[in-house]
């Protein structure tokens, strides 16, 4: 029984936010996106900063501190210090907020992406942390590098992206 039970928490530590490939980009591609630009507001910008602290943090599959994070956690940790609270995990979230074009997200909004090889289920997300037309960074914890800032014209980013929503 005790095999059965490491052998499912093996399992569902690797399926979780599989954005473990090895992301390798020589020059990004430029997405053709127009962003509106606007400075954000405290509470966005509070949520970035906070975020950001965590760049480093490794990857743990439920964590939610500088122990170790998640792609979940990083998103509900960072809303939760300006105390919004949203659903912990990255199904749930998919449904919370806005639904947006990838065209006009702004700073604070959640993409979300679907990184198993020829599926489209949402299974990671990341915090947009800076816009401008043909640019948009985001920070997120991947397993294999823990939480990171990309740009969503990389082709990996670019490939896997679902879908972004608004919450604030």
């Amino acid at each position: 029984m005790k095999k059965i039970i490491l052998l499912l928490i093996l399992c569902i530590s690797f399926g979780s936010c599989n954005s473990s490939k090895g992301i390798k980009t020589k020059k990004p591609k430029t997405t053709r996106t127009k962003t509106v630009s606007s400075k954000p507001s405290k509470t966005i910008a509070s949520i970035i900063d906070y975020a950001q602290t965590f760049e480093g943090t490794r990857y743990k599959y439920g964590g939610t501190t500088k122990l170790g994070m998640d792609c979940s956690g990083l998103v509900v940790t960072a809303f939760q210090k300006e105390n919004i609270q949203l659903p912990r995990t990255t199904a749930d979230l998919k449904n919370t907020g806005q639904w947006i074009d990838v065209k006009k997200v702004k700073e604070g909004d959640l993409l979300f992406f679907a990184t198993k090889k020829n599926s489209r289920k949402v299974n990671h997300v990341g915090i947009v942390t800076k816009t401008r037309p043909g640019y948009v960074e985001f920070i997120h914890s991947t397993s294999s590098k823990g939480v990171i800032t990309s740009n969503l014209s990389e082709r990996y980013w670019y490939l896997a992206y679902v879908q972004a929503r608004r919450i604030l």
